[in-house]
């Protein structure tokens, strides 16, 4: 295929060394060159494409060659029925990368006649009204007070509630993520913005749900990394690496991820434009500018809390960062419980049928969540099999930044319709663990313990006690050894990752540590505790034996 000349100029510029791009985007170029060049069933509308570029640069703002690059696949088109090759794009960006211009201006352009589609309606979403307005206001004022405003006026109609096409009837429009409301859309397009506050897949569910009806559908998600994981973003990314390794050949996403590849690129400032596009050379006015302002932000991070590190970490450099003085694991090695480096592998689950095992529980609060869980070895490795039970009321009257409804799903945990969470769920699942595995002994903080004691002696169990507080100090250095040496295997349990990222590691006078929660109400560590209950007694696991069943001949 005739490769787009804006295309081979950014991809020729990192091959002369002139500028430096992430990993993930060399795996861009690599994944491009070997799928998407070497096929004779798509093209490059250029024409449409340098329609876009003189639209932008005469109204907005002259285009960067790596945001040429970008917006050169938003016009790539299969040759049979001229569909869009990529109807998704993942733009995942610095903070100051130009996201929310470069979207502003695509967005202005495909409403107008220019892109030849009639009521290609464009909805921008955001969790907050005003991020959502962000690119729309960008829009609005264009068009009232650009030096071309007498003809942009008369293309468009430009409301501060949406803006209209005189001509087409396109419309655009912001909304907050409400998913209960926006079933009725017809969209073209779709702008999802700061992708990394979307606990779960539902607004895009519903807002996906209104496109097909109109030629040429597209969606967009944008975003700088932030402080919540184990979301929406999380799980992007993770498709994305798949897509960008070849792995999933049909799936129409663009992926376009700029991030630095360690901590250590920081020290270098001409690493930087891995995660800032912005500032490859010859930088513009405006990124010179910028760039001064995150030098002096960071000259000053050594004069800093740890916490502006990490700011500066997740949103400058678009590297997520992790407080190791407050936080059990870094996210890396949290992923390890359940992917090998490359994060989307599966790691190896060894066969744990009629192994030995302890049992952990946690049972703070009968009024929001309970957790169970195994606990086995393998060699040096511990994994953990766990579940949750999650009351109703709960969940209606707190609204919990993760995607509970999909966890279910998973059978992660179960919610339970009750006014406390029937202690039934509990020894039934110990019960139905035992016929499995090699389980005789539970692990439980006296907290509480009263209330599902005898019930789980009377099925057989011997039941061991324990005070959380006095035994997380002694097993603080071990849980830190383990998580660093990625010996902790939860499987692709993203439930369990929750747990485990929620949890604040809180230092006192004497050097103790304790495990409590970042958020007291909705990050909740139930999981967690259940697990360091039964790390507790981890020398009553027999290695390397089966369960007495395992030995009987039926």
């Amino acid at each position: 295929m005739k490769i787009n000349k804006h295309v081979s100029n950014y991809m020729n510029l990192h091959e002369a060394g002139k500028i430096k791009v992430s990993k993930y985007v060399v795996m861009l170029f690599s994944y491009l060159k070997k799928y998407i060049f070497t096929r004779k069933d798509i093209y490059f509308d250029e024409d449409q494409h340098e329609k876009y570029i003189a639209f932008t640069e005469k109204n907005y703002f002259t285009l960067m060659p790596f945001q040429k690059f970008i917006t050169a696949f938003v016009f790539l088109y299969y040759k049979d029925g001229d569909y869009p090759f990529f109807e998704q794009f993942f733009l995942y960006k610095a903070r100051g990368a130009g996201k929310n211009g470069l979207i502003s201006s695509l967005v202005h352009f495909l409403t107008s006649d220019l892109h030849g589609i009639p009521n290609y309606n464009v909805s921008i979403v955001a969790n907050s009204e005003q991020q959502a307005m962000t690119s729309f206001n960008e829009i609005y004022s264009i068009i009232n007070s650009s030096v071309h405003k007498k003809i942009l006026k008369k293309l468009f109609h430009a409301k501060r509630s949406e803006i209209v096409s005189r001509t087409n009837g396109s419309t655009i429009k912001y909304h907050t993520s409400n998913a209960k409301t926006k079933d009725s859309l017809r969209d073209g397009c779709v702008i999802y913005d700061e992708v990394h506050e979307y606990a779960d897949s539902a607004i895009v569910d519903v807002f996906s749900s209104g496109l097909g009806k109109v030629r040429n559908s597209r969606e967009f998600f944008i975003t700088t990394d932030g402080f919540f994981r184990g979301g929406y973003l999380d799980d992007l990314k993770e498709r994305a690496i798949r897509v960008l390794k070849g792995e999933s050949l049909e799936d129409p996403l663009f992926v376009f991820m700029a991030t630095l590849d360690s901590e250590e690129d920081m020290k270098d400032s001409s690493n930087w434009q891995k995660a800032n596009p912005m500032f490859h050379e010859p930088m513009s006015q405006y990124a010179k500018q910028l760039f001064r302002k995150v030098k002096t932000q960071f000259i000053s991070l050594g004069n800093s809390k740890p916490s502006a590190r990490i700011r500066f970490m997740t949103k400058r450099m678009n590297l997520p960062a992790t407080d190791l003085e407050t936080s059990v694991a870094t996210w890396e090695e949290i992923l390890a419980t359940g992917f090998e480096e490359d994060g989307t592998t599966p790691r190896r689950m060894p066969n744990l049928k009629h192994k030995s095992c302890v049992g952990g529980l946690d049972f703070a609060s009968v009024r929001d969540f309970v957790a169970v869980g195994l606990l086995f070895k393998d060699g040096d490795d511990y994994i953990w099999k766990s579940k949750s039970f999650v009351r109703k009321g709960f969940l209606d009257s707190v609204e919990i930044k993760a995607p509970i409804l999909d966890w279910e799903k998973e059978g992660h945990l179960q919610i339970v319709d009750e006014p406390v969470i029937n202690i039934k769920h509990v020894v039934n699942w110990f019960v139905e663990m035992r016929e499995q595995y090699g389980l005789n002994t539970i692990v439980a903080d006296t907290f509480r313990l009263d209330l599902v004691k005898a019930a789980l002696e009377a099925e057989g169990f011997e039941i061991m006690y324990i005070r959380t507080k006095g035994i997380e100090s002694l097993l603080a250095p071990r849980v830190e050894t383990i998580f660093a040496e990625r010996r902790v295997i939860f499987g692709n349990n993203p439930m369990m990752r929750w747990y485990t990222n929620n949890v604040k590691v809180v230092t006192d006078k004497h050097g103790n540590r304790s495990y409590e929660k970042k958020d007291e109400i909705r990050r909740k560590i139930d999981g967690f505790k259940a697990f360091i209950h039964a790390l507790y007694r981890d020398d009553l696991i027999e290695q390397d034996e089966d369960f007495l069943l395992d030995a009987i001949d039926f």
